[in-house]
């Protein structure tokens, strides 16, 4: 099986998708990160010298690839993988491969994202706490009709990463 978490950027789908695939024994990938090793360069390079429409068919072509065989494997996606070509589709029609929305709300986003900016170039630009919420607030409607198609979404506000794998892991066995 498959598992593919999805949600918006700091939802943790990255730090959960560790924790998890080390408590199923399962191999993990972050999506990001295996386009960086295949591309051979960071995905803002890649964003800023080929443009976004290179990136997303790249990511489209990697997530395929990905998904195609069945192992057992945590695959964390990237924020706005869900919301391009047909990459929801996708997932929703591969047998084994399960699908995980980490549900955070704009408070929650904010406090995480507020201090690395610097580290995200979607929201390097936003300069104070308001800024970064109507952004989040403004993308979140844009993406929350393709996250909300994920068969699982759990709610990830106030609870700690080992809570939250416990949680992914009672509702996998159901």
């Amino acid at each position: 099986m498959i598992i593919t978490l999805i949600g918006y950027m700091a939802s943790g789908k990255s730090t959960l998708g560790r924790e998890l695939a080390v408590k199923l024994n399962y191999d993990f990938i972050d999506l990001d990160d295996y386009i960086e090793a295949k591309e051979n360069t960071s995905v803002s390079n890649i964003f800023k010298t080929r443009g976004e429409i290179y990136f997303r068919s790249i990511e489209t072509k990697y997530l395929k690839a990905l998904i195609e065989n069945d192992h057992n494997l945590i695959l964390s996606l990237g924020g706005g993988t869900p919301c391009y070509g047909n990459n929801m589709e996708m997932l929703l029609n591969t047998p084994h491969v399960k699908s995980i929305y980490l549900k955070a709300s704009i408070p929650t986003l904010v406090a995480r994202l507020k201090n690395e900016t610097c580290k995200r170039p979607l929201i390097a630009h936003l300069a104070t706490d308001e800024q970064l919420t109507e952004f989040i607030g403004k993308h979140l409607f844009e993406r929350t009709q393709f996250y909300a198609q994920s068969q699982l979404t759990l709610l990830t506000d106030n609870k700690d990463s080992v809570t939250i794998v416990d949680e992914i892991m009672r509702q996998l066995i159901q």
